[in-house]
């Protein structure tokens, strides 16, 4: 099958955590012999800041102005299957409307897009988060069928390194500053290290500076892909804290948890709905419902029980939580429903 994708970038995780995401499903659906063609904007300074590494397994596109769209579009209507991202961040809203001119088309999008109305003609919603609330919703708002396919963990990208002294914590978090993360961030993590001065925080992600921090917290800039691996395995524990939106609806667990968990790093996450559907609270994942607990996990955990936990997890993502096998899930349901459509 022929995919023809509109995303925000798959060659740069710079202020763009979908990367991970992109990469690891693309990689895996090329693997079962998809042929994918990525199309992304030059916007925000991400072809300046790409990642190293092989994005051979699709063909990257990258577009200037909207007038390249028409050309991408002529090319997207030759191919099997049409996908558009939400957030891609540029002529959205062009783009969202013509791919449904397009001979087939799919999205992902976040529960509260605002183009709602074009929800019923797409042959597909898929969403990397949400669980049964987002599925039934999409249905209320007469979307023909809707699928969560989540984030995994690709064992080839992010796995156990050596530690970095350098890099030596108790506890990460790493997310860009944004509106629906920043109060969050302030509640649990910054909140934590006010709580716990003798232990050391350390903070990753882009726009952080100028931002008023414990003096116990080390603010380490943006953590490129290629930097995962050696900054997970240097903490002690990794904290993930949802944006409001995904900690609202549940069944949504982000990158960093399962970037931590190919690390093999415990991991303390902010409570949410449906986080047992994904791995089990006290023996893979420590769950905390505010600053107090967090650091009282920190406290209280020692580090080979730290280790064991983040071992658990590990064990447990490498079997059920993979991209190869959200690929073949996904597979399935597109190839059942192209086969449908062939019967008709």
């Amino acid at each position: 099958m022929r995919i023809f994708v509109f995303g925000s970038s798959i060659t740069s995780s710079y202020w763009n955590g979908a990367a991970t995401y992109y990469r690891g499903i693309y990689k895996q659906l090329h693997a079962l012999g998809h042929q994918v063609a990525f199309a992304e904007p030059d916007a925000y300074g991400r072809q300046q800041k790409r990642d190293a590494g092989d994005f051979s397994y699709v063909e990257s596109i990258v577009y200037k102005t909207e007038s390249d769209i028409p050309a991408l579009l002529a090319q997207a209507a030759e191919c099997d299957l049409v996908i558009k991202h939400s957030g891609v961040g540029v002529f959205d809203g062009l783009l969202e409307e013509a791919v449904l001119k397009c001979k087939s088309a799919s999205v992902e999008e976040d529960p509260h897009n605002a183009f709602r109305w074009l929800i019923p003609e797409y042959d597909f919603v898929f969403t990397y988060g949400g669980g049964p609330p987002v599925v039934d919703h999409y249905g209320r708002l007469g979307a023909q069928n809707c699928h969560p396919i989540y984030n995994a963990l690709d064992p080839e990208t992010h796995h156990p390194v050596p530690p970095d002294p350098a890099l030596a914590c108790d506890l990460l978090f790493v997310g860009h500053r944004l509106p629906d993360r920043e109060r969050r961030v302030e509640e649990y993590f910054l909140r934590a290290a006010a709580l716990a001065p003798e232990l050391s925080f350390a903070l990753g992600g882009e726009g952080w500076e100028g931002k008023r921090m414990p003096a116990n917290v080390r603010w380490i800039g943006h953590v490129g892909t290629g930097d995962h691996n050696r900054v997970n395995c240097s903490t002690r524990m990794v904290l993930n804290v949802n944006r409001d939106s995904m900690a609202g609806v549940g069944f949504s667990p982000p990158t960093r948890i399962f970037e931590a968990a190919g690390a093999g790093t415990c991991v303390i996450t902010d409570r949410w709905k449906g986080i047992e559907t994904f791995f089990l609270p006290g023996s893979e994942i420590l769950v905390a419902g505010s600053a107090e607990e967090i650091v009282a996990h920190m406290r209280d955990i020692s580090n080979m029980e730290a280790q064991e936990i983040g071992a658990n997890m590990r064990r447990r993502a490498l079997r059920e939580h993979t991209y190869a096998l959200r690929a073949d899930e996904f597979d399935v349901i597109v190839a059942s429903a192209l086969a449908g459509q062939g019967a008709t």
